[in-house]
C-alpha cells in the first residue's frame, strides 16, 4: 500500500519545447536530461520501494537512472503513458500554431481533443485509477516512483487540487521536476508540485 508517491517527469530531450513528441518512438534523453534524472534521486527520503515508468523510451531511460541508484526493478505501467496527440504527433510547435484545432485544444482542454487522439478526460481517469490503485494495493511499496510526462502529471494534480481540466496552465510540470502525493485518512493529498534539484 503506497504511502508516498513521488509524480516524475522524465528528463530533458533535444525536441523538448520544439516538437509534439507524444508517443513518437526514439525519444531520448540528452545528456541535461539524464544529469537533471539523476539528481532526482537526491530527493527521496525514505528511499522508493518501487520504480514505475510511462512505456516512452524516455521516461524508460528516467527510471532506470533511479531505479539503478536504489537497486531496483522498472515496472512498465500503461496507464502512465504520454497522452495519444493522434494526428498532432510528431509535428512542430511552430505547424500546430497555425492549426486553430490547437488553440481550440488549449482553451478548453475539458471537453475538446486532439484528432484521432485521447480527451484529456480519458488521460486523467487512466492516471487516476492507476494512482488510487497504488494507494490500496496492498501488494505495492510503501514509497513509488512514477515517471511519467508533463500532462499525465498536470491530470493527476488537477484531480486531486480539485481544479478542471481547463486550468491545466495553472499547474507546471518542469522536465526533471518532481510532484509528491501522499496519503492521509482521507486518501491522496498534493504535497509538494514541480520541485526541482538545483544543479
Amino acid at each position: 500500500m503506497a504511502k508516498i508517491i513521488h509524480l516524475i517527469r522524465h528528463g530533458h530531450h533535444a525536441l523538448l519545447g520544439r516538437t509534439l513528441c507524444g508517443r513518437m518512438k526514439g525519444v531520448e534523453l540528452d545528456d541535461l536530461g539524464c544529469e537533471e534524472i539523476a539528481r532526482c534521486a537526491d530527493t527521496f527520503t525514505p528511499p522508493p520501494s518501487m520504480v514505475q515508468s510511462s512505456p516512452q523510451r524516455r521516461c524508460m531511460q528516467s527510471a532506470c537512472i533511479l531505479a539503478a541508484r536504489f537497486g531496483l526493478p522498472v515496472e512498465i505501467v500503461p496507464a502512465l503513458d504520454e497522452l495519444d496527440y493522434g494526428e498532432w504527433t510528431g509535428l512542430s510547435f511552430e505547424a500546430l500554431a497555425r492549426d486553430p484545432r490547437w488553440s481550440r485544444w488549449n482553451e478548453q482542454r475539458g471537453t475538446n481533443r486532439p484528432p484521432g487522439g485521447e480527451s484529456m478526460r480519458s488521460l486523467q481517469k487512466r492516471v487516476v485509477a492507476h494512482l488510487e490503485q497504488l494507494r490500496n494495493d496492498h501488494g505495492s511499496g510503501t514509497v513509488v516512483v512514477a515517471v511519467s510526462h508533463a500532462e499525465p502529471i498536470r491530470a493527476a494534480l488537477l484531480h486531486y487540487s480539485r481544479k478542471e481540466l481547463d486550468d491545466f496552465l495553472s499547474i507546471e510540470i518542469d522536465p526533471g521536476s518532481v510532484s509528491t502525493l501522499s496519503v492521509d485518512n482521507r486518501g491522496l493529498k498534493i504535497t509538494g508540485i514541480n520541485q526541482r534539484v538545483p544543479a
